[in-house]
């Protein structure tokens, strides 16, 4: 099960850069970089719902949705600013400094919200070796940006 864990997270992982790129060109041959993100969320949204009722979800309760914090409402948000963002940059930075940068900022993030235990994340205080790692992520940054 591990396994297939990790291929999954590999693999969502391949699809960023890809979407990255995907997305700029929708923007670069017409689109813009907000039109190509909205649509890039409209197909998203629909290959969703199609799985959700190929899967028979049930369908979520509002009163149990109205009982979320309000933070627990911005994912969406989040997601917006990346998925522009990131059809933004990846023709200026090039896929592997963009995405070298992502994972910098993804992991400075996750050690935060590791060590106060935030939005459901257990708690793993922040030690010398986590963050030797995340200064070590920042180095690999400068390798992939300025060889």
């Amino acid at each position: 099960m591990l396994y297939l864990l990790i291929s999954l997270a590999l693999i969502a992982g391949a699809m960023m850069p890809l979407q990255s790129g995907v997305n700029s060109t929708l923007a670069q041959n017409g689109a813009g970089t907000i039109w190509a993100s909205l649509i890039s969320f409209i197909v998203g949204t629909l290959a969703l719902f199609i799985v959700a009722l190929l899967s028979r979800q049930e369908w979520p309760v509002l009163s149990q949705l109205k009982q979320a914090p309000w933070w627990a409402w911005s994912g969406g948000f989040m997601g917006a600013l990346f998925v522009a963002t990131a059809a933004f940059l990846a023709p200026r930075l090039g896929a592997a400094t963009m995405m070298a940068l992502f994972v910098a900022g993804q992991l400075t993030m996750s050690l935060i919200l590791d060590h106060y235990g935030w939005a459901t994340f257990p708690e793993h205080p922040i030690n010398l070796w986590r963050a030797l790692g995340v200064v070590m992520l920042f180095a690999g940054v400068l390798l992939i940006r300025f060889n």
